[in-house]
């Protein structure tokens, strides 16, 4: 199942209504048992993914969009495990996952399949895919190979852990990157101050929110800012012109996905909070 998401430009946003905002650029579900859920968006080409294995290993399929045989045919995949154990075999060779493990999948991979270790707690895969150039090993970065930030201050609020786990410097890829972000207990802010980048978009995807909290996610031109209120398991599209930031009820953490022009991870403007209305 895949759904389409057109891009947007920065003029009409600012006249959109909260229903209209939320219909662009929030994905409210991606995950369903025995399903492999997707969303397309013009912007960059991104494909954003959820994977529930339950009861059968799920294939991942090149859905009648992308007019291509199989789904990495011209394109690459980087999947992050968010819950319990799995495993996700590529072309014949199995790959263990656990939390928080990652996975970079290239170009030219023929065969991709999901499945849990153990259908009684089933495993839960978020997937992002980038068109790509050129063809890169699939690579797997456990803990061992994941590198980690600490950032932010708990005055500001903005305490968190960093996780790189697909970028350049630690596998070769094309234009995909991601890494996981951990908000410490006592802090909510992310990303701030925020920032943009002209010539990437980016995808953010909200977990581990706990139960009747929410995270506000902040988008839109640093002078015209706009806001999506999101509950667990949730997606948002940032759009290159677009800041992307957020505060939360509570401690959460999120899965940053962009591509584009470069692989420049601090290529970015960023802007003060005393800059932002």
């Amino acid at each position: 199942m895949i759904e389409e998401r057109w891009g947007t430009h920065p003029e009409d946003v600012k006249r959109y209504d909260t229903a209209q905002l939320r219909k662009e650029f929030l994905v409210e579900k991606l995950f369903d048992a025995d399903e492999v859920k997707m969303v397309y968006t013009h912007n960059d080409r991104l494909v954003i993914g959820g994977v529930l294995p339950v009861n059968e290993a799920l294939k991942l399929e090149a859905p009648p969009l992308l007019r291509s045989e199989y789904f990495c045919e011209r394109r690459e995949v980087g999947v992050v495990c968010i819950e319990n154990e799995g495993v996700v075999n590529v072309d014949g060779v199995e790959y263990p996952m656990a939390y928080k493990d990652a996975l970079y999948i290239g170009r030219g991979a023929k065969e991709v399949i999901f499945k849990s270790k153990d259908a009684s707690v089933p495993v839960k895969f978020y997937f992002a895919s980038s068109p790509a150039h050129t063809a890169h090993p699939t690579a797997a970065i456990t803990k061992d190979l994941r590198r980690t930030r600490e950032l932010g201050v708990k005055a500001l609020a903005n305490e968190r852990t960093l996780n790189q786990l697909i970028l350049n410097e630690i596998v070769p890829c094309c234009q995909l990157q991601m890494g996981l972000t951990e908000i410490k207990e006592g802090s909510v802010w992310n990303t701030m101050p925020p920032h943009t980048h002209s010539r990437r978009m980016e995808a953010y995807f909200y977990f581990k929110v706990p139960e009747k909290q929410s995270v506000c996610h902040f988008m839109g031109q640093p002078q015209e800012t706009r806001h999506i209120f999101m509950l667990n398991e949730q997606a948002v599209i940032s759009p290159s012109w677009s800041i992307h930031s957020a505060a939360g009820t509570s401690n959460y953490s999120f899965i940053w996905a962009m591509c584009g022009e470069n692989l420049d991870y601090d290529d970015m403007d960023t802007f003060t909070a005393d800059k932002l209305k």
